[in-house]
């Protein structure tokens, strides 16, 4: 099962979860399960809430029946100031007793859940330590957090880690962050948006500021699409069977919601219409026939949709040869590097097609010569079959006969 996570007004911990949260069939479970983590003093609501038209779920944490809406307090030790944000999703604080990093990963550690579960959780909470060591100058163990604030974030993060394993999701794409833009008031006065811990673990992963003014990305919400999302961009071709709508607190202009898409792979019965691909060719002048026929393979292996060469000439009337590669855009970047590191090209060139596709399955026609498979393609008016090439060959060695025999026969 995959995952396609759409961040078009950002994220922050509770929308995460709750988006997920909508995609279960057994609700009742998670809930039952995140009570008998027995996390001190915590209650978890779980409301429906409709944005422009639009109905979700919101997630509302409460400690000691206060709702600390926020899932970003710390302090910093050494000069103990706190920089508590007002997060435009509806974030406010309370100070409280401060836990320390390593407090933290023991709390998420002693919890009853799985091993992976948990490492997940402490995987998030290292990303976020890091980075908001990293911006104010010290060592991860030297950074606290408030106490309610911290149970508040735990919730989220354990509860998305949980999610994600109930969901069996084992591949994870997000689209670029909308982070928002303006300025945020705080304790040290105002700073940017977005916010300097989110924009640090926002490094390396597409992001924008878009029209909305506000914080729209939090740290705890920035670290789980990082750790979680393998892959970013727009959503991957698929057969969707679940949406979820996790809501923030604040009304903007446009739906203040992350959707998750559960979806799979498209089935053998590819439906006819319309789809795009990619191409991506390079020009060989300087390989070996079997240099390019090992690089040929290794792009078929890992998910390209044909590969083929041109004859072409090139400067100085020097005879090369066009390397193509088809492919769906959830394989672009890959196959890229993969012709950058078997090629001997320092670049490449790609471009988007438009492709129409006619209905496509595959199945199996029994013959006096074993069970052969069988492409057959239906759309427009026009029916073709054509039978496995594999196969054939396969039988045609093990019958000892010509291979036009076989698919006369099947024919």
């Amino acid at each position: 099962m995959k995952l396609y996570l759409q961040c078009l007004m950002g994220a922050s911990g509770n929308m995460v979860m709750a988006a997920l949260y909508e995609l279960l069939s057994d609700k009742s479970a998670f809930i039952n399960k995140m009570q008998e983590l027995n996390l001190p003093d915590v209650t978890i609501e779980y409301n429906e809430s409709i944005k422009c038209g639009i109905k979700g779920t919101h997630i509302s944490v409460k400690i000691n029946d206060h709702e600390e809406i926020s899932d970003d307090i710390h302090r910093h030790e050494e000069n103990d100031h706190s920089h508590d944000h007002d997060h435009d999703h509806g974030h406010h604080h309370n100070n409280g007793q401060r836990y320390g990093y390593k407090e933290i990963v023991d709390l998420i550690n002693s919890l009853g859940l799985s091993k992976k579960v948990k490492a997940n959780a402490v995987s998030v909470y290292k990303i976020i330590g890091e980075a908001e060591a990293k911006v104010h100058g010290t060592s991860i163990d030297k950074i606290h957090f408030h106490e309610v604030g911290s149970i508040d974030a735990i919730v989220d993060v354990v509860g998305c880690s949980l999610l994600i394993d109930i969901l069996g999701v084992d591949d994870i794409t997000a689209s670029p962050v909308h982070v928002g833009f303006g300025m945020i008031r705080c304790e040290h006065g105002i700073l940017p948006v977005p916010a300097p811990a989110t924009a640090e673990i926002l490094k390396d992963i597409p992001m924008y500021s878009g029209r909305i003014e506000g914080e729209l990305c939090t740290p705890t919400g920035a670290a789980l699409i990082k750790h979680l999302a393998t892959s970013f961009g727009g959503m991957p071709q698929g057969v969707v069977s679940n949406i979820g709508y996790g809501m923030g607190t604040k009304d903007f202009e446009a739906a203040n919601c992350l959707r998750a898409f559960l979806y799979e792979d498209m089935p053998d019965e590819v439906k006819e219409g319309n789809s795009s691909v990619f191409e991506i060719t390079c020009n060989l002048d300087d390989m070996t026939p079997e240099a390019v026929g090992a690089a040929f393979d290794v792009l078929l292996e890992n998910g390209a949709l044909d590969v083929y060469t041109t004859p072409i000439m090139m400067k100085k009337n020097r005879p090369a040869i066009m390397l193509s590669c088809l492919c769906t855009e959830k394989n672009h970047d890959s196959l890229v590097k993969l012709i950058l590191t078997h090629t001997t090209s320092l670049g490449v060139r790609t471009q988007r097609f438009n492709r129409i596709t006619m209905e496509r399955r595959l199945e199996t026609v029994k013959t006096k010569y074993g069970d052969i498979r069988v492409k057959r393609a239906e759309g427009f008016g026009i029916t073709k079959a054509k039978p496995e090439y594999d196969d054939v060959l396969t039988a045609a060695k093990k019958f000892n006969i010509p291979f036009d025999t076989i698919v006369a026969e099947i024919k």
